[in-house]
């Protein structure tokens, strides 16, 4: 099959032209003509979530087959292609069985295929807890590690830890072996983020939230990312972080920017009240809180909504897509599979009009 007379991204840029493909893709570029007419609509990489909790009322951490299904076809729906079931701040128990549950996921016709699993908790800060379920915390622990991973089948890509807490440095040199660790959930400070980065950890959870701010005599996490060459991850709802931030971090970590939505199960439905591992949260304009509080949980936005807002705030449309395609699936490891429009990849691919609407989206070759 084959789209033609496009803007396709490929290398970073948009080039007129067009993909053949079937199961994976073919042919990429100028070269591409004859089949269906694109009508000068864009070509993009299907978009990858690397931290998102929920939506539609479903979570990840539910431990719930059924829920994953939904799940993956709302993100799919939106243009989502690939995305990390991210769970919560749980005991281990609840864990093990989402992390079984995850494990035990088959791809449904119209869904989003899941490329790994992103452990968000438990070994976070307890003064930097968020939303997290502060009794639900944990030191870090290689070996809690190990047994969820190895009751995933294998499946964590990415888990957080709050390097300032105890055995958090010989958890960082053990478990990055493994997966990709990030620096999250924090009270961290410059030189401790910087040894951490040496340690092995290079990815940044949710920059800026749940985490000391940029200062000019106390930089922070932000700043040993940017010195470490550590990948930053950004959630672009307007609410989390000032667009003029997002402006910002993007002039300073440029291709090493991720955009996620983090998104709850109050992602997809209506104000209301809702759950966050065991917390209640309040949904209200699109603005989710813990309930009684001003304490932001994560977002009520899919991937798309944050790429688009992105873009509004001032960031490229280039920089913005391969924020949400090759800049995560490089994260997980998993760029030589998903996250570009590459001969031999995945036939994941989403078409946009020029407002950025989604017109078609294709995963392994087929339309959702």
């Amino acid at each position: 099959m084959k789209f033609s007379n496009a803007r396709v991204f490929s290398n970073g840029r948009f080039i007129s032209g067009g993909i053949e493909f079937e199961d994976k893709l073919i042919s990429v570029g100028e070269g591409v003509s004859g089949g269906i007419d694109a009508k000068g609509c864009f070509i993009i990489p299907g978009l990858v979530d690397i931290h998102t909790h929920a939506a539609l009322g479903e979570d990840a951490s539910d431990g719930k087959p059924e829920g994953l299904i939904k799940m993956a076809r709302y993100y799919a729906e939106g243009g989502v292609t690939s995305w990390c079931p991210t769970t919560m701040t749980l005991k281990e128990p609840e864990l093990t069985c989402a992390m079984r549950a995850i494990r035990g996921f088959t791809r449904p016709r119209g869904g989003a295929r899941i490329a790994g699993i992103n452990l968000e908790g438990p070994f976070l800060s307890l003064k930097k807890c968020g939303a997290q379920n502060p009794d639900n915390l944990h030191i870090p622990d290689a070996e809690l590690f190990k047994r969820l991973n190895d009751a995933s089948g294998g499946m964590v890509r990415l888990v957080t830890v709050a390097p300032e807490e105890p055995n958090a440095m010989e958890f960082i040199r053990e478990v990055s072996r493994l997966c990709t660790v990030s620096i999250g959930h924090t009270t961290a400070s410059y030189d401790t983020a910087c040894a951490a980065f040496s340690e092995g950890a290079s990815h940044t959870t949710h920059l800026f939230n749940a985490m000391p701010p940029l200062a000019h005599r106390e930089p922070g996490v932000a700043a040993a990312a940017m010195d470490r060459g550590a990948t930053v991850e950004l959630i672009t709802d307007g609410l989390h972080i000032h667009p003029a931030v997002v402006r910002l971090v993007h002039r300073l970590f440029g291709e090493k920017l991720v955009l996620i939505s983090d998104s709850l199960r109050c992602a997809g439905m209506p104000d209301g009240e809702y759950e966050l591992g065991g917390q209640p949260i309040t949904m209200k304009n699109g603005k989710a809180t813990l309930t009684g509080t001003d304490t932001l949980a994560g977002s009520s936005i899919h991937l798309m909504d944050g790429l688009r807002r992105a873009v509004g705030f001032g960031v490229p449309l280039e920089s913005a897509v391969l924020a949400s395609t090759y800049a995560p699936a490089k994260v997980i490891g998993m760029e030589k599979r998903i996250g570009s429009l590459e001969t031999g990849l995945a036939a994941d691919f989403v078409i946009l009009d020029a407002a950025l609407n989604v017109r078609a989206v294709y995963i392994g070759g087929e339309a959702v």
